[in-house]
């Protein structure tokens, strides 16, 4: 274990930081994530030391208000620990930290559970949702939602084009594929736009659940959803449609899963109710905003080479586009058919 809490090239932690909450560690630096984090390991315990560079108190309280809660009510959510004066956000420097137990469990590809795992999966999203619409109170029923529109799309394509030199390389080749591949795309369905006006279901939303925020215990449960910081409020719908993109991408020109879709909106509908109309818009929505995405284009061809796996978005996107209405009636299938208890099958 390291005998100092220094990570390169930035301050120090305030001397015995851990100590406000009775925890005596030396705190070991973690690379990647987003901002500065620390492990910290004592007495047969391990925690989560993050730091905030410029934190904005009222979110970040209110973050550990609901993830409290929901850890209460017995989700798999980390609730934040308090220092001994009972904060969860110390201020020290001008810097904010904040300290969690340490996430047990291992990460799972979407393609890798079970349809009953599936199923319960989106079981979890929809008590998360409706414990957060418990704890937190009412939201707003209507909202703008704004829509990417098509021609500033084609613009940024055709801008990145022209500013695309043909080196010789075939990743050059590929860029330039890539690009007329989704100007083609955006030129055939500009007639597809959404509208603005967003009618489903408001609440709050986790805001970023997808494999790399679960954890999963020996069990095969789910032991922990981590991602809290995107904590927001949106359309219910939005959320169930975009974690099932991300969790049940195949990564190639096989688009989605949609049996392991459909088990996931199953589990969701059976905790919150929504509609076939909802469900359809936020399928609409979700394969639009990726077929507008130009500045993710950007980033995979203009900027570092992708690594393996990189284009599998792209080839979402085509897939998607391909299927279109086959998704639509797909991801509605959970909201239409009739439960297996009805009187309906005698």
């Amino acid at each position: 274990m390291p005998t100092s809490s220094r990570v390169q090239g930035d301050e120090p932690l305030p001397p015995r930081l851990p100590r406000r909450w009775g925890i005596e560690a030396v705190p070991e630096p973690l690379a990647g994530g987003r901002g500065r984090r620390w492990r910290l390991d004592a007495d047969g315990a391990s925690y989560l030391l993050r730091e905030h560079g410029s934190p904005d108190r009222r979110r970040i309280g209110l973050r550990h208000e609901a993830m409290a809660a929901l850890d209460a009510a017995g989700l798999p959510v980390l609730a934040p620990v308090p220092a001994r004066n009972g904060r969860t956000l110390v201020v020290a420097g001008g810097r904010g930290y904040e300290v969690f137990p340490w996430a047990s469990g291992r990460r799972r590809d979407g393609l890798e559970l079970t349809f009953v795992q599936c199923e319960r999966l989106g079981a979890l999203l929809g008590r998360l949702h409706a414990e957060l619409d418990r704890v937190t109170g009412p939201v707003q029923q209507s909202m703008l939602v704004p829509t990417s529109r098509a021609a500033e799309a084609m613009a940024a394509v055709d801008a990145a084009l022209a500013g695309t030199s043909d080196d010789g390389t075939d990743f050059a080749a590929l860029t330039v594929r890539r690009l007329r591949e989704r100007r083609e795309l955006l030129d055939e369905f500009a007639d597809h736009q959404p509208p603005e006006i967003d009618t489903s279901t408001v609440g709050r939303l986790h805001g970023a659940f997808h494999q790399g925020h679960l954890r999963y215990g020996r069990s095969g449960e789910v032991s922990a959803v981590l991602g809290w910081d995107a904590l927001t409020t949106g359309p219910l719908a939005g959320e169930v449609v975009g974690a099932a993109a991300r969790l049940f991408a195949c990564g190639d020109d096989r688009g989605l899963d949609l049996d392991r879709v459909q088990a996931f909106l199953r589990g969701h509908r059976s905790v919150v109710e929504l509609d076939a109309g909802q469900i359809q818009s936020a399928v609409h929505r979700a394969w639009w905003e990726r077929l507008c995405d130009v500045a993710s284009l950007r980033r995979r061809y203009l900027g570092d080479e992708p690594s393996d796996g990189a284009d599998a978005p792209t080839a979402l996107v085509a897939w998607w586009s391909a299927n279109l209405e086959r998704t639509l009636d797909a991801f509605a299938v959970p909201y239409t058919e009739v439960p297996d208890d009805s009187p309906a099958y005698g």
